[in-house]
């Protein structure tokens, strides 16, 4: 049988980074709970390497109560006390309590605008955007979409939206398609977003 051609990132021999990339990385994610949970999961990574975040996953939806936002805005100082000593997560301070200021800012997002899917994916006019890179090192870690993105999810009081978290959770959450032309999920992904 014949290995599939994958993106750089996901060869090799880590099984869960493969299911990642062959299954969610870059399929276009609609879901308000579910891209508050990538867009909370990009601000931990911030510093490490997506594996890592990865291995945590689980530890993460069982700890932010699988990334309701509600829940997650009412979050108490306590309870963040508590998950600063829980070695499934990355105990850093300010990425723990950036859960329920983002879950804050996302409340807000989904009053004026009736959804967090519909606030996010005003960036790229409703619609994934289409790359055709053909080397890892054509993609780029940031663009001026992710650049105006960043801009505007601070301003609103997202924390941990830097401009290359944004493009990172952009490609992650199929807003941008940057599969290698190679990989067998470019073409993929590209279908999805068409439906």
């Amino acid at each position: 049988m014949t290995e599939k051609t994958r993106c750089s990132w996901a060869r090799g021999e880590n099984e869960k980074m493969q299911a990642y990339h062959d299954g969610e990385w870059g399929v276009p994610l609609r879901e308000d709970r579910a891209l508050f949970e990538f867009l909370c999961l990009e601000g931990a990574q911030a510093g490490l390497s997506w594996r890592t975040v990865l291995e945590k996953r689980e530890n993460y939806r069982r700890a932010f109560d699988g990334f309701d936002i509600a829940r997650c805005a009412r979050l108490t100082d306590a309870r963040i006390e508590k998950l600063l000593t829980d070695a499934g997560l990355i105990r850093n301070r300010l990425k723990i309590t950036s859960v329920r200021d983002n879950a804050r800012a996302a409340l807000a997002a989904i009053d004026e605008f009736g959804s967090l899917e519909a606030y996010l994916w005003s960036f790229v006019d409703g619609a994934p955007l289409q790359n055709r890179w053909h080397a890892v090192g054509e993609v780029p870690a940031t663009t001026p979409l992710s650049d105006r993105m960043s801009k505007e999810l601070r301003r609103r009081g997202f924390r941990f939206v830097g401009s290359t978290i944004c493009y990172a959770f952009m490609q992650a959450t199929g807003m941008v398609n940057d599969h290698l032309v190679e990989c067998f999920r470019h073409r993929e992904c590209l279908r999805a977003a068409a439906r």
